[in-house]
């Protein structure tokens, strides 16, 4: 149930500054408490968690928090903000999905289209049937991989070592273009047969290079035209202008013993420094918390924003729908996200958190997040929208994710884990 809370300033602290959101005049009927969620994320801070974090959310169409703690930069001494850029990395996923769909709404293609009427590339692919090395054993696959098997990660690419190792030996190199990883992924054989396991990988930017057949030019011209200037995202793009250069968020390595480092990974650091051959579906993509929010916004809206259509509602619906047959019993670390099955590249919940140890949402809410932290979700039911931002490697070892949803979600005895159990190694209370 929604509780009566004050839609008031929440004090956004970042370090000794302070940042506020815009105040509402009344007290209304609002699920999201601005002062629980700010307090939850500044703890992450004072107890040395995150170096840095944002977040932005909407209630019923309207920004109900904004808050920055910490630092963007803590070697430079300059604090989160709200024009920080981060790295979004697969949150470019559903960016991509959007992109796609705008083409299947104007009739260039059904879901159950084989890939290969569109990239003949795949019209020979093997499937991996046991064995390494010179000892691979092949097999035909059963059917055709289908667009709708790239759009929600079952086509067959990866999920077996051998397969795998021969993905990652450059298949996605910055230096390839589009048309040439997808000629190089269509020489490896897929993993398994399509259809029979849901494996996250590079489906998605085998979509961005199908998008950019089905229209005729660039990907990225595509992804501009249709979703970026429509929708006023003029701080997305796959390249650092020279303004974002000195408002980038640094991305840290967390150590061992919990104290963060600037990453030394070159390949996920220098990607955008520079416009590369590769512009990928997948990740690549740099944002900041506004401007993605008008792409969440969108989403929220039945695919339109400010007057702007980019997809037809049922298109948006469609895409989030969990399009996963109980056949697919493989499903890789999905289960990891919560009672969610998967649509067009968001997870979508399909039903209420099982225990303490799962993170709090609502069902119908649609989501996906990046490698080095950022979050966003659209949730229908309660017409909340969230876009969270921060920025380190690897994942796991603090809960964030869940203690966020937590504190949005503890008055809607649904859709709240808080009081569920068993309570998971991982978890804690707000009041923890």
């Amino acid at each position: 149930m929604r509780s009566w809370v004050c839609v008031s300033v929440a004090i956004a602290c970042v370090a000794c500054s302070k940042e506020t959101a815009p105040a509402a005049d009344a007290v209304t009927d609002r699920l999201v408490d601005p002062g629980r969620v700010g307090a939850v994320l500044e703890g992450f801070i004072e107890r040395g968690e995150l170096v840095g974090v944002s977040a932005l959310i909407y209630e019923d169409g309207e920004e109900v928090f904004f808050g920055a703690y910490g630092m963007a930069d803590r070697d430079a001494g300059r604090r989160m903000a709200r024009d920080t850029v981060a790295r979004l990395f697969s949150m470019t996923k559903p960016v991509t999905g959007v992109t796609l769909m705008t083409l299947y709404d104007e009739g260039l293609f059904d879901l159950d289209d084989p890939l290969a009427d569109y990239l003949p590339e795949y019209a020979n692919v093997m499937v991996y049937a046991g064995g390494d090395g010179d000892a691979v054993e092949l097999e035909p696959p059963a059917r055709p991989i289908s667009i709708r098997d790239v759009t929600r990660h079952t086509a067959g690419f990866g999920g077996e070592p051998p397969v795998d190792r021969a993905i990652d030996g450059g298949v996605l190199s910055p230096d390839n273009s589009l048309a040439e990883m997808s000629e190089q992924l269509a020489r490896i054989p897929l993993g398994y047969q399509p259809g029979t396991r849901w494996r996250y990988g590079i489906s998605v930017d085998v979509q961005a290079r199908l998008a950019e057949v089905l229209a005729g030019k660039p990907y990225a011209d595509v992804l501009r035209e249709r979703v970026l200037e429509p929708l006023g995202m003029t701080e997305t793009s796959y390249v650092f202008t020279p303004d974002q250069r000195g408002r980038r968020m640094v991305l840290h390595e967390r150590q061992p013993d919990g104290h963060f480092t600037p990453s030394a990974n070159t390949w996920l650091t220098d990607f955008n420094d520079e416009a590369r051959m590769l512009t990928p579906g997948g990740w690549g993509l740099v944002s900041t918390l506004d401007d993605y929010m008008r792409f969440a916004r969108m989403l929220q809206n039945d695919g339109e924003l400010d007057g702007v259509r980019i997809l037809e509602p049922a298109t948006v619906r469609l895409m989030a729908t969990d399009a996963l047959p109980d056949t697919v019993g493989d499903r890789h670390f999905l289960p990891n996200k919560g009672q969610v099955g998967f649509g067009i590249d968001f997870a979508v919940r399909i039903a209420p958190p099982a225990d303490q140890a799962e993170g709090s949402g609502a069902v119908g809410e649609f989501f996906w997040d990046g490698l080095a932290g950022t979050l966003f979700w659209v949730d229908p039911a309660n017409d909340i929208t969230v876009v969270m931002f921060n920025q380190w490697v690897p994942w796991g070892g603090v809960t964030v994710m869940k203690d966020f949803r937590d504190a949005i979600y503890a008055d809607d005895a649904e859709a709240s884990a808080l009081n569920k159990a068993p309570a998971g190694p991982n978890s804690r209370r707000l009041s923890d």
